[in-house]
Parts: structure tokens; C-alpha cells; sequence
């Protein structure tokens, strides 16, 4: 059993080489490159706005968490800086973690859903969350630090090669954070991968009902946003079914008010992009679904 796992194409077969070679193009690196770097300047500017909210008396992502399926309580366990407001639901909620179990998170940001989670699990779990940027696990870190958790391990890595053993996982969690990833088949296979067997899966995502229009696909900030870089709901399930996630079930799904769309971290946004009309946006917010999905690792 490994404990680092990195991708080896000349492990797959002659076609699937072929697609995971088509999926670090020049236009996914970049997009890569950009989702790092808007992320990092979200982690590098929360501790400023969260001084800021505290002394305004405003809470814009206390408010935007309620919104999304967060209650009072689970707001206040956690350490304040971790939420950002850049979920689209609640995966703690929703995966029905069990004391003892072992958590892994994708996508973790400054942590608050590791947080939550890590209540749950107890002393004798574990939780690790995973990030690609090396901001947002530094301040995940912090927040560990200053709450004297002990229960939680913070890693940097990407999803589709994540630093996490085989078959070492009870429940995987992802909060809106699958959708920024081009590989998005790559991502649920390595999810797939690190589950135990009988493992859940409950996750959290934007996912599209109709194609989305050309100004919002070509737009960095979108793609950030979260929006961008969402699929059709039938081919992000397919994705998890291709994997060998069975037992696949949709257990929400509504529409995500565009407003709910983070693009900095100075509180929340709304698309801003040039000679965009409210009837433009009115389409987009049309073509997204906010959807809750749990699944199973067989047996």
C-alpha cells in the first residue's frame, strides 16, 4: 500500500492513455494556474475581511453558509476564519459520518468543513483534507493550530494525484470544488481509489442543466467563480458511475443564485463581466443546479 500515489500512464490502457493525455492541454493548465492563483488571493485576503466584518457587524458568509444548508450551531463550532463562503452545500451534513471514521476532504480550503467533520469523527478518527493551494493549507494549518485540533491533517496536492493511501478512506467529502477541476473523471476515480471498500462518497458541486453561454465559458473569473468550468449533471454522474461508484443518488438539487458565486474574498459576488445584461445573467442562473450526491465503493 502506497502512501503517495502519483499517476503512471504506462499503468493504463492504450485509449485511456490517450484521454488522460488529451486533459493536460495548454488551455487546462491555464485554467489551473488561474483557479490556484484566484484561490490563493481569496486565503491571502480573508484575515483582513474577516477584521473588517467583525468590526462592521456584518457577516456575509455567516449568511451565505445558512443559505447553502449550514445551521447556527455547526457555524459556531468551527474557527471563523476557516469559512470562506465558497461551498454550495453542506457534504458533513449529508455523508453521515460515524465516530471512528476516517474523513478525506477534496478541496479543503481553510478547512471548515474539516472542522465540522472532525467533531463527528472524534478522537479515534481521522480527518485529512486536501488542497492545491499552498496558501489555503497554510492557513488551514493556522486555523488547526490556534483551535488545538489534533484529530485533522492538512495536505497539499492536486485531486486527480492526491497524497492519500489506497483503500485507506471511510468517507470521502467535496464542498463545490470538483467542478474547478478539468479532469473531473480523474478526480472521482482517485476519490474511488482511496475509499475502503463499502467507503462513501458525499459531495457537494454545480452542475449544468442546459450549455452555459460563450461569454460565461471563456471567463477566468467564472471558472473561479465555480461556474465555468461545470458539466452537464448526466455526465458528472456518468463521471462517478465510470469510476465504480454504484448506488449513486441525488438527494437535493436547486437552483444557486448567481449572487452566491465567490470571485474574491472580500464577500460575496455576482458575475461582473462586461455588457453583461440581466437578461444575459438571467440565462446563466437558469443553466446551473446546485446538486447533493452520495454514493458507494462496492463491497
Amino acid at each position: 500500500m502506497s502512501y503517495l500515489r502519483g499517476y503512471d500512464p504506462l499503468a493504463e490502457s492504450n485509449n485511456s492513455r490517450l484521454t488522460n493525455i488529451e486533459v493536460f492541454t495548454l488551455k487546462d493548465r491555464e485554467i489551473k494556474r488561474a483557479v490556484r492563483e484566484g484561490y490563493a488571493r481569496i486565503a491571502k485576503q480573508a484575515t483582513s475581511y474577516y477584521a473588517s466584518r467583525r468590526c462592521c457587524g456584518t457577516d456575509v458568509h455567516e449568511d451565505l453558509s445558512k443559505r447553502i444548508g449550514y445551521t447556527e450551531e455547526e457555524l459556531k463550532a468551527a474557527p471563523p476564519e476557516s469559512n470562506l463562503g465558497l461551498g454550495c452545500g453542506n457534504p458533513v451534513a449529508l455523508a453521515s459520518i460515524r465516530e471512528g471514521d476516517t474523513v478525506l476532504d477534496l478541496g479543503s480550503g481553510a478547512g471548515f468543513d474539516c472542522f465540522l467533520a472532525s467533531y463527528r469523527v472524534g478522537p479515534k478518527g481521522m480527518v485529512i483534507g486536501v488542497d492545491m493551494t499552498s496558501e489555503m493549507v497554510e492557513k488551514a494549518r493556522a486555523n488547526a493550530m490556534k483551535g488545538n485540533y489534533t484529530n485533522i491533517d492538512f495536505r497539499q496536492g492536486e485531486l486527480e494525484n492526491m497524497p492519500v493511501a489506497d483503500n485507506y478512506i471511510d468517507v470521502v467529502i467535496s464542498n463545490c470544488v470538483i467542478n474547478l477541476v478539468p479532469d473531473k473523471r480523474r478526480v472521482f476515480k482517485e476519490a474511488f481509489r482511496v475509499l475502503k471498500p463499502g467507503g462513501r462518497l458525499a459531495v457537494s458541486d454545480i452542475v449544468l442543466l442546459k450549455e452555459l453561454p460563450d461569454f460565461v465559458k471563456m471567463s477566468t473569473e467564472a471558472y473561479i467563480g465555480c461556474l465555468a468550468g461545470a458539466i452537464m449533471k448526466a455526465s458528472y454522474i456518468e463521471a462517478m458511475r465510470s469510476a465504480g461508484f454504484q448506488e449513486i443518488r441525488i438527494v437535493d438539487e436547486s437552483s444557486f443564485p448567481i449572487e452566491c458565486l465567490i470571485f474574491d474574498a472580500v464577500g460575496p459576488a455576482f458575475i461582473n463581466m462586461p455588457k453583461t445584461s440581466p437578461e444575459q445573467l438571467k440565462e446563466v442562473e437558469e443553466s446551473i443546479s446546485s446538486i447533493k450526491v452520495v454514493a458507494v465503493k462496492p463491497q
